[in-house]
């Protein structure tokens, strides 16, 4: 039985990061909205409250049922977590008289207490809170104070209840990850058995139980999560999982075939399905983004389907859902108003009548990425830039041609392959090209030209929610603007995207 820490979250921006710091300790954990508590099961070790864009003061704020917790499990509130236990409990929580945002250092700390131990003197702790605690309940004792927050840091006599007002997970916290080694080893027991191997080995053997002899059916994309299932799944059933690869003609240059080729290299049943024309038939005259990712959405779905049934007897779909994709769509204010429509398996369960598996949907993106290297997968896989459902066609802003597909299939080959062969592509969360729905002057020769400008676009990440653009040497640039316009017919400009997200995203459309 997987030993599991529970989370709630109450909409703070850092409750995934939480998760993530656990999940690098080796410790399994669950987010769940903190109106939507499971049941306690015999796996449970220890629950950690989030903080909150919310006041403990307003009329909105969460407010949890702790009552099959509280005592019964050890619990650490974090910022607002530890603000909603005191004030549950008589103290006296009041908006900030200073600003409590940023570095600060804790001046004393409490080394008797198990969740202070091998804290330092000064450790620099984050803070992000506008409410503080100024009085504690009686039987609260403080473990930890700031020169400016004298409650940094309590714990509940009699119970191992902790709360804390700084922000252990993030990276400023120079010591958060001991803190929340302590809480999770030495206060809830963990045996920190989280790792790959255990993964692998517990779901294998969940899905040969599951599917037992039942055939399934996996859409792959070339991406790093539907690989990555493809290949669980193929050790699990073998030859009862089917994969079917759509060339929907947006995809890179000769992706289609050096893909194929590598799944077929690794064993896995793989076939592929050439609907370039019926794809590019579905855009004509589509210039709106939404309109484009509905019909590639709807154009996939009829090809899968079409294929899907020429196999007898099917009864799954596979499914590379993340963890990500699962938190988003239970989140504190509700399932997502909108789901990305480029997500464009998102119809086929319904549409197909087929049960789902997704064998990887309690993982992060990198916890995926160590599964596959645990399953000795190719790295050009495994390291392969996220890319999206609709491909190149949210990259060709307005309405998609096969010319403009050609323009910037060769542009984004030039640029991706320039960053393998400098030795920075791995360096990248994800690299990509656009192509803008505007024409520069440029001279070439002793002639005038009017072509088109396309956008080059690098940024880093851990996760793909936040993202800062990619500093990349000016020299690098330069080669890669200089082989673009040269090599490319039809362009005679290039720019490169200085912009973080947020406010932008990482992709244009």
């Amino acid at each position: 039985m997987q030993e599991t820490i529970l989370i709630l979250d109450f909409g703070s921006q850092y409750t995934q990061l939480i998760a993530r710091r656990l999940r690098e300790l080796n410790v399994y954990c669950e987010i769940h909205p903190f109106n939507k508590i499971p049941p306690p099961a015999a796996s449970l070790k220890g629950v950690i409250l989030s903080g909150s864009p919310f006041s403990v003061h307003d009329p909105e704020a969460p407010v949890p049922d702790l009552s099959k917790i509280r005592g019964r499990y050890p619990l650490l509130g974090v910022c607002y977590g530890a603000q909603f236990l005191a004030q549950q409990d008589g103290g006296e929580v009041m908006p900030s008289k200073i600003r409590e945002y940023g570095r600060a250092n804790l001046g004393f700390r409490d080394t008797s207490c198990p969740l202070m131990k091998n804290m330092s003197h000064d450790s620099q702790v984050w803070m992000s809170h506008g409410d503080t605690i100024l009085k504690l309940p009686e039987d609260y004792h403080i473990i930890a104070s700031t020169e400016s927050v004298n409650v940094a840091g309590f714990q509940i006599e009699g119970e191992p209840t902790y709360g804390i007002q700084f922000h252990p997970e993030v990276y400023h916290s120079e010591e958060g990850t001991q803190l929340l080694r302590n809480f999770v080893t030495d206060i809830c027991g963990c045996s920190q058995n989280w790792t790959p191997g255990s993964f692998i080995e517990n779901t294998l053997t969940d899905l040969r139980q599951k599917l037992s002899s039942d055939k399934v059916v996996l859409g792959l994309s070339g991406g790093v999560d539907s690989s990555v299932a493809a290949v669980l799944l193929h050790k699990a059933i073998g030859k009862n999982l089917y994969c079917i690869f759509v060339d929907n003609g947006l995809l890179r240059k000769n992706e289609f075939s050096s893909v194929l080729d590598s799944y077929k290299n690794m064993g896995l049943n793989v076939k592929g399905v050439d609907a370039s024309d019926a794809f590019m038939a579905a855009l004509k005259d589509i210039s709106d983004p939404e309109k484009k990712r509905k019909a590639i959405g709807k154009t996939f779905i009829e090809v899968f389907d079409r294929e899907a049934h020429r196999i007898q007897d099917v009864k799954w779909l596979a499914q590379g859902t993340i963890y990500p994709d699962v938190i988003e769509s239970i989140s504190v204010k509700g399932p997502s108003a909108t789901i990305k429509s480029h997500h464009n398996v998102g119809g086929l369960p319904d549409f197909m009548k087929l049960k789902i598996v997704e064998p990887l949907n309690t993982l992060f993106k990198d916890e995926v990425r160590r599964i596959g290297r645990a399953l000795e997968m190719p790295d050009h896989l495994l390291k392969r830039h996220p890319f999206p459902g609709p491909g190149l066609g949210i990259r060709i802003l307005g309405e998609i041609t096969s010319e403009k597909v050609r323009i910037l299939q060769d542009v984004d080959d030039i640029f991706i392959e320039s960053l393998k062969k400098e030795g920075l592509y791995d360096e990248i969360w994800q690299a990509l090209a656009v192509l803008l729905p505007v024409q520069s002057v440029g001279v070439m020769g002793d002639e005038r030209t009017y072509e088109s400008v396309v956008a080059l676009r690098a940024v880093g990440s851990t996760d793909g929610m936040t993202a800062d653009w990619s500093h990349l040497p000016y020299e690098f640039l330069a080669k890669v603007s200089n082989r673009i316009i040269n090599e490319v017919k039809g362009v005679n400009r290039v720019v490169y995207d200085i912009s973080s997200k947020p406010p932008a995203t990482i992709e244009w459309e």
